[in-house]
């Protein structure tokens, strides 16, 4: 945790004693901090310089009570944007679901694209070519369909695939780290050395599914297993206890 403590003057509008703003705890990248107001006493400042350090003092007291202010502001919306994950307008660009035939150009597994995929209400039924071995990082893929596609060496990394229909797609040796794929259809579908890091798969579908092989992590893996849709062999192959 990183601290920023900015010392204030006794004398003047503001004289609180101890004030402090700690960012919560989320899941995010950015390490908590802390900033603290601290009172300083003219006492404790040399004779020579008491008017000097205290008309800066009186100076940057507005700044830090502005700076408190916009970061208890920002901390406390921060956590309603995530928890809604509010998604963008749905794109008007023409042939926007064929782009999912190249794909991101410089999509990598943090989820960096050159421009938004956005394959939402697309339809991609039995796509037998065109989808193998595509990087399809932070792609929108709610309500679309890729029904018996093959989708095999795909990459998807932190794509938004809530509600889409997935039913016997074939993604073997896919990377399909921190997808969401909530309420999604996935019946049949089949993640045969699939690597399923931080994956969620909350009201599923699975059916039918096969994890042959799967590569999941051992916390993704207590969460996957609570989906009682899955079946006592795709339970088996995932080593669900």
């Amino acid at each position: 945790m990183a601290n920023i403590s900015i010392p204030l003057p006794r004398t003047g509008l503001l004289s609180t004693r101890n004030c402090s703003t700690k960012r919560p705890s989320f899941a995010t990248s950015a390490p908590p901090f802390r900033i603290t107001c601290s009172v300083v006493r003219e006492g404790d400042l040399d004779g020579s310089e008491n008017k000097a350090r205290l008309f800066s003092f009186n100076t940057i007291k507005g700044v830090a009570c502005g700076i408190l202010a916009a970061y208890t502001v920002t901390s406390a919306s921060f956590p309603v944007i995530a928890a809604t994950q509010r998604l963008p307008p749905l794109s008007t660009e023409p042939n926007r679901c064929e782009r999912a035939f190249v794909g991101n150009t410089i999509g990598q597994a943090n989820g960096v694209y050159d421009k938004p995929l956005d394959l939402r209400k697309c339809d991609f039924t039995n796509e037998k070519s065109n989808l193998k071995g595509k990087t399809l990082s932070a792609a929108l893929m709610s309500d679309a369909k890729f029904d018996g596609a093959d989708m095999t060496e795909v990459i998807m990394s932190k794509a938004y695939a809530v509600g889409g229909s997935f039913k016997g797609v074939d993604f073997s040796n896919a990377v399909l780290d921190r997808v969401n794929f909530g309420k999604a259809d996935l019946q049949g579908a089949v993640f045969r050395n699939t690597v399923l890091s931080g994956s969620t798969f909350d009201e599923a579908k699975l059916e039918g599914a096969v994890f042959e092989d799967t590569i999941i992590g051992y916390i993704d893996l207590q969460k996957i297993c609570r989906n009682t849709s899955i079946g006592e062999e795709g339970r088996a192959e995932l080593g669900c206890r």
